[in-house]
């Protein structure tokens, strides 16, 4: 029966992407990690430290590692994947995030938790640069977005586990886990091919042959994919230089497009909410326990995630993302009317369920929407070529805004107060979703070269008529 399934070969991709996006639910597990730990660490009976944890330790806790993985990002990450791959790169990036883990375990000083953070920014990185590329680059068309989707879906099994777990275990046990997942999701990648259009840029034409073939079911198929390779790489003139990729007006309107829905996303609001999750909750000093509840949202999030995958081939990308950011918008409007009715002292009966309510919505909204499709995304919005350089812009970006969200999130909101902060972020999803109604093309089963050529607009189209009017003359 096994074998049977694996005979067709989008099974077999299923398998590669969900093998290699395994990583990612140690990444999830990494990110919820301060949602439990903070309130640990600031419990004088639980914590590990000298002294309790303060809101400015724990607000660099939980920042520094977008940092250093923006560091990473510019200086380390395009350079391994353009140079190892897009394999051993993810190999080599997971090995701080193992040492990460075991400085949690042994911790006994504020500083060394931060250098564990800063270690996991570093790993971390390779995650959202590097799976969405590999997995756009293995997926055929037809299914590349519900295969771009498996990184939020483990993403959200690792946020699942460390909420499930984390408020109660202790701290030890609970950094031992982290320990045995990453280790655990590390070896899957030692077993799975590179991605086909890196071994074909690196001359390495028999196994980009073996490797498609294996993918796509027959060599007729693989070999017209890579007649594919062979157009791009003709009409780049074989060059891959950044110089000549940053010429590229494309490439630039498609960086441009990245960049403003990682602006979008990030300050929608829901990292700085999930990042203070059980903080959240405790603040609104209702009758749910803030444990039970955070368990309820990460299990929202994983449905959300397995939900998207099954419909976003079918309904585009442009559809999901306008409605579910204005889910989001919904939801935070519910958190801002929850603390200014607790201000005034209004807060009993169904009131006491409001902010449970609308962060189940803001989660499962993000989670199926921008959460799972964004990724996916923003490796169709680039060219071949151009995909690796693009996304570390991309992530470099991304980890700018999430560091100013989650850095400033809790001095902000005691500045502003919290209704007038969720407002805010209320607002931001609205103009989110117009952004994405009016500026981004639905990508939904089209090759790279036809989005290139969408992006292109008027000015393709000029081109070709200009070319067919030459033809005429001739």
């Amino acid at each position: 029966m096994l074998l049977k399934i694996f005979s067709n070969p989008l099974m077999r991709q299923y398998a590669v992407v969900i093998l290699v996006n395994l990583s990612a639910v140690a990444t999830g597990v990494a990110l919820a990690w301060p949602s439990p730990v903070l309130v640990k660490l600031g419990d004088e009976n639980q914590t590990i430290l000298p002294e309790p944890l303060t809101q400015n330790q724990g607000s660099w806790l939980v920042s520094i590692g977008l940092l250093t993985s923006m560091a990473t990002n510019l200086f380390a990450v395009q350079f391994l994947v353009d140079t190892l791959g897009r394999k051993y790169s993810l190999i080599m990036l997971a090995l701080p995030k193992i040492l990460a883990c075991f400085l949690f375990v042994f911790a006994k000083e504020v500083w060394v938790l931060m250098l564990g953070r800063a270690l996991l920014g570093m790993g971390d990185v390779g995650t959202f640069t590097i799976l969405p590329m590999y997995s756009s680059e293995v997926a055929s068309k037809e299914i590349r977005g519900s295969l771009g989707t498996m990184l939020q879906i483990m993403c959200s099994a690792g946020v699942l586990i460390m909420l499930s777990m984390g408020p109660f275990v202790s701290y030890l046990t609970l950094n031992i886990v982290l320990v045995t997942m990453n280790v655990l999701t590390f070896l899957p990648l030692l077993i799975l091919p590179d991605s086909p259009y890196f071994l074909y840029s690196r001359g390495r034409k028999e196994e980009t042959l073996k490797v498609l073939t294996f993918l796509r079911g027959t060599e007729t198929i693989a070999n017209e994919e890579i007649k594919e390779y062979e157009i791009a790489a003709q009409k780049n003139n074989g060059s891959i230089s950044k110089i000549d990729i940053l010429r590229n007006p494309l490439f630039r309107k498609s960086v441009v497009l990245i960049c403003l829905l990682s602006l979008g996303a990030q300050f929608s609001g829901f990292n700085a909410v999930s990042s203070y999750l059980q903080t959240i909750l405790e603040s609104t000093q209702t009758s749910v326990r803030p444990e039970i509840a955070s368990v309820i949202i990460g299990s929202i999030q994983m449905f959300a995630s397995i939900c998207t995958t099954l419909v976003t081939d079918r309904f585009g990308r442009k559809p999901l993302l306008i409605s579910t950011i204005f889910g989001m918008a919904v939801g935070m409007l519910g958190l801002g009317l929850f603390f200014r009715l607790q201000d005034d002292g209004v807060t009993t009966g169904f009131m006491n369920y409001v902010p449970l309510i609308s962060l189940i919505l803001v989660v499962f909204c993000y989670s199926a929407g921008p959460g799972s499709l964004l990724w996916v995304l923003n490796a169709e919005l680039l060219d071949d070529r151009s995909r690796g350089f693009g996304m570390s812009i991309g992530i470099t970006w991304t980890s700018i805004f999430m560091f100013l969200i989650t850095k400033y999130f809790a001095a902000v909101t005691s500045a502003l107060g919290p209704s007038n902060m969720y407002w805010i972020f209320s607002g931001n999803c609205v103009l989110f979703a117009l952004f994405i109604l009016f500026c981004i093309p639905e990508t939904k089963g089209k090759t790279f070269s036809e989005i290139q050529t969408m992006l292109g607009g008027k000015r393709n189209d000029e081109k070709d008529e200009s070319a067919k009017n030459e033809d005429v003359k001739v």
